[in-house]
């Protein structure tokens, strides 16, 4: 870069912080502006299998592979797969020495990118509205506060429901289908063996037809469930949210049948429920090229939590680092990046809507089968709270 560009990121999600830590590292300063009003004030979701290819390949550019591996569970890569009638139908586990997708909690891996950063980075309680192309291929950041900022390059890093996103494209997010009811679990070796049992040091699903139930080991013996299920998004029609048991007998209603062990995931969580349906941008996807903005991550390509959108969103965050850092304009930085990150993520949006039909089919069944082109891959275990900057 001939010049020093200014640079903002709207998200403090992981694909923002490692962007700003890439560009930091080589002398570009950055400013992250993220809604939220600190770095705790919400929970960060569940625990991810970082990818050798993608996430772990932005870990090394960002020059902090190593700091991850010393926080990372290689041992949470084990897998198992139940029927509805809690039968163990197949059971992966990692070599001690693999670490293909060592796991490690989301919020644990925001952490360490945070540190990273130069104190002052992330602006926190900075809400943006939108963002406006102006001439010369700058671009107008809006505050909530009905202030403006002006920037060489705006970074939408903001997730599901981006605020950037309208400046390159009118495509919104739609609902897949598929809903995901978060549970939770504490001390779960103590006081819910069952459950330990279940999940093992990594992942469970226990699945028939359209129909999962998912528990993902997280660090510190907690454990997040996942009830998913394929259904209108107005499943809970009648329902308030709020009464947790009023939720749980609905929920075990759907649920009729299986296996009592399993079933315990619904009857002995610990707090309520949590409704997170599950939405997506249209596939493909495009944007005519707008100077001086560009989104990543779930702004950019919102898809079914797989197991790939975390991974995803860190290497597009490093990639368009090193773009910015290794071109003379913008506009040469974003064409290199756009050029590579749009077909990715098209053909990765893809593979995610096939799994996901496969997981969860249209028609109900006692199927429990898991095509062995999808192991072991994810069966949702990458959700997380919806985000919006």
């Amino acid at each position: 870069m001939s010049t020093t560009p200014r640079i903002a990121i709207v998200g403090a999600g992981l694909g923002g912080l490692v962007c700003a830590r890439v560009l930091q590292q080589h002398g570009v300063p950055v400013t992250v502006f993220e809604r939220e009003s600190a770095p705790h004030s919400r929970s960060q979701g569940g625990t991810l299998d970082i990818h050798e290819d993608t996430g772990q390949t932005a870990l090394r550019a960002a020059g902090l592979f190593d700091r991850f591996l010393a926080l990372s569970r290689p041992e949470g890569q084990e897998w198992r797969l139940y029927d509805r009638h809690a039968t163990l139908i197949r059971h992966d586990q990692a070599d001690e020495d693999d670490l293909s997708r060592p796991e490690i909690d989301r919020g644990q891996l925001r952490a360490l990118l945070l540190d990273s950063l130069a104190p002052g980075t992330v602006r926190w309680g900075h809400s943006v509205r939108a963002v406006t192309p102006l001439p010369h291929g700058t671009a107008r950041l809006h505050h909530h506060n009905r202030t403006g900022e002006d920037f060489d390059l705006v970074i939408g890093a903001d997730g599901a429901w981006s605020r950037v996103r309208p400046a390159l494209f009118d495509a919104q997010p739609s609902y897949a289908g598929v809903t995901l009811v978060e549970a939770h679990f504490d001390d779960v070796d103590h006081r819910h063996p069952g459950i330990a049992h279940l999940v093992g040091r990594g992942t469970m699903s226990a699945k028939a037809g359209h129909r999962s139930l998912v528990l993902q080991r997280n660090s510190n013996g907690h454990v997040r469930a996942y009830i998913n299920f394929r259904g209108p998004q107005d499943w809970h029609a009648g329902l308030d949210l709020a009464d947790t048991e009023a939720v749980r007998s609905r929920l075990l209603a759907q649920y009729q049948g299986w296996h009592e062990s399993l079933l315990d995931i619904l009857r002995d969580n610990e707090g309520g429920f949590i409704n997170r349906p599950m939405f997506v941008l249209p596939v493909p996807h495009s944007w005519q090229r707008v100077p001086g903005i560009t989104l990543l991550g779930d702004a950019a390509h919102l898809m079914p939590p797989v197991g790939v959108g975390a991974n995803l969103a860190l290497l597009d965050g490093a990639e368009l680092a090193q773009a910015v850092i290794g071109h003379s304009t913008i506009d040469e930085a974003l064409d290199v990046y756009e050029s590579v990150m749009l077909p990715r993520a098209t053909d990765n949006a893809k593979t995610a809507q096939q799994m996901l039909s496969t997981l969860m089919p249209d028609t109900d069944s006692d199927d429990a089968t898991f095509p062995d082109t999808l192991w072991p891959a994810s069966t949702l275990p990458d959700s997380r709270p919806a985000h919006t900057s």
